[in-house]
């Protein structure tokens, strides 16, 4: 088990961001220079979804490739130990006006792949867009107004909705700048990225998203004189791939992988506290996790120390329902454990002593993708047999696995579902309020009034140390008490990749900026 003290990831930062310091503007920055090397072959673990706008999914594959295409206003590094810092990139500055006003001065010279310059119309296109409630990947707090000032300066405008300005600072690092033109024309913009970002869409050929380096990069142009994209599932294929020399980088290794190519001198490893907890989804509208005794009965039946074990080094031990470099993670004290007389205790009070009555209960996980979901959910499965849960694991490939993984009218298919939830971002909203808020229980489809409640409240904290304390002391000791889900663990990503390939930063998101990036 990985612990996340002595855990270091790679890369400049600059000052911390929480009261709305100054950052380091440098962090992405290089000499303009002309594209040299060959091109970098990245092989990922996600299928990509073939519609290029943004808001249409939550693939973290295609938002590792929307990260070397589009710009955003400023990065997360997401350092566990400085979870909240923020690094500006299209923007120069963000500064609280009132409370329902957070004004944005934007760096001027930068220009789309398109060659159209960059203004506020982007912002305020991009922003009002992402924000829309029909919009597949509506991660957001609200409807939102963006004020053009002039060409370089706007102002998020949330008095209409009433919720404060301020929830888009840790949002200014999620939401990549779409051109004003191609949101107008949602052909386009479905067609192909056409972004900021120092790498241009070229085309797609099959499972292979090829770019090219982008020669008018306003922080230089790439060395790296284009990556390809693609996407292999099955992680042995992909860890051979890498060992014969038709990959430079692959991700989602298992121990058995990190072994072998740790032998080999050719490569590096890069192991990294992510964003992304792990859960088990109950589907909370369906009997009988529709009771929140039946859902900690099984959270209490689930020994996760034994789910570390199987994983290695790709899972570290979590006591809350978002990752340590998340904005505002604390360990929760009373975080559902392993307690099998607690687990008996609350399936007799619920009306199903040692679980006789229960009705069977499907599990849906996926293989291919996250490691060793097969073996960790029969685990599972048997944890909960043996306290009188009737389990049907059902294994799928990922597509399929896809498909079944929302909450839909009536309730989500099955009963259970464990998915992971990446965001590059330390906002935490994009995971609570996403899953676990009424007006969206993407997974679960809970609905729940306590859990409303103080969802509502530290999303309108007047202020960020507030907010803080808020989701500290109320928001995840709620959530935990509910259990509408349980953290089975929090990802260790690793990656593995040439030696030959210098400079590189990986997000613990998995997104990368190789924008000083080498390959030899």
């Amino acid at each position: 088990m990985i612990n996340r003290r002595n855990l270091l990831l790679g890369g400049a930062a600059g000052a911390a961001a929480l009261g709305f310091g100054r950052v380091d503007p440098n962090f992405l920055f290089n000499s303009a220079f002309a594209a040299e090397g060959r091109t970098l072959r990245f092989l990922g673990a996600e299928a990509l979804t073939g519609n290029w706008d943004p808001t249409t999914h939550t693939n973290l594959g295609q938002l590792i490739v929307e990260g070397f295409v589009f710009g955003y206003l400023t990065r997360a590094p997401m350092k566990p130990e400085k979870p909240d810092e923020l690094i500006f990139e299209l923007a120069e500055s963000l500064t609280p006006i009132d409370p329902f006003t957070m004004e944005v001065k934007l760096r001027k010279g930068v220009k789309f792949h398109n060659g159209a310059p960059f203004t506020s119309a982007d912002v305020k296109a991009t922003y009002e867009y992402g924000c829309l409630p029909d919009r597949p990947a509506q991660w957001y707090p609200g409807l939102v107004k963006v004020d053009i000032v002039d060409d370089f300066t706007c102002r998020i405008n949330t008095k209409e909705q009433g919720y404060p300005a301020t929830l888009f600072y840790y949002l200014s690092s999620f939401l990549p700048i779409m051109s004003a033109k191609d949101v107008a024309n949602k052909a386009q913009l479905s067609a192909r990225m056409n972004g900021t970002g120092p790498f241009m869409y070229v085309e797609q050929k099959g499972d292979t998203t090829v770019l090219k380096a982008n020669p008018d990069f306003f922080m230089g142009a790439p060395k790296i004189p284009g990556v390809e994209y693609k996407f292999v599932g099955d992680t042995t294929t992909r860890t051979l791939s890498l060992l014969n020399g038709e990959a430079d980088i692959i991700e989602r290794l298992e121990q058995e992988q990190v072994e072998t190519i740790s032998k080999d001198k050719r490569f590096n490893i890069h192991k990294a506290i992510s964003v992304e907890n792990k859960y088990l989804f109950f589907r909370c509208s369906k009997k009988p996790f529709d009771d929140p005794r039946i859902r900690l009965a099984a959270c209490h039946s689930i020994d996760r120390k034994q789910i570390l074990e199987i994983l290695g080094v790709s899972g570290t031990f979590s006591k809350a329902h978002i990752s340590p470099v998340k904005f505002g993670y604390a360990e929760v004290a009373d975080y559902p454990e392993y307690d099998p007389d607690k687990a008996q205790k609350l399936l007799a009070e619920a009306g199903f002593p040692k679980g006789a009555g229960l009705p069977e209960l499907t599990y849906y996980t996926s293989v291919g993708f996250y490691p060793k979901t097969k073996e960790y959910a029969e685990l599972i499965t048997g944890m909960l047999q043996e306290q009188g849960f009737k389990v049907n694991l059902q294994t799928l490939e990922v597509a399929a696995w896809g498909n079944l993984l929302y909450d839909k009218p009536g309730g989500g298919e099955g009963n259970m579902i464990d998915c992971g939830w990446c965001t590059g971002s330390p906002e935490p909203d994009l995971v609570l309020r996403t899953h676990f808020h009424s007006s969206s229980k993407r997974i679960t489809g809970i609905v729940d009034k306590e859990i409303d409640a103080v969802l509502d409240k530290e999303r309108n904290a007047p202020s960020l140390e507030e907010r803080k304390k808020i989701l500290q002391t109320e928001t995840l000791p709620t959530i935990a008490k509910k259990a509408p889900a349980l953290a089975l663990f929090t990802s260790v990503f690793i990656h593995a990749y040439s030696k030959k390939l210098d400079g590189l930063y990986i997000y613990p998101n998995g997104m990368q900026d190789m924008t000083k990036a080498t390959l030899a």
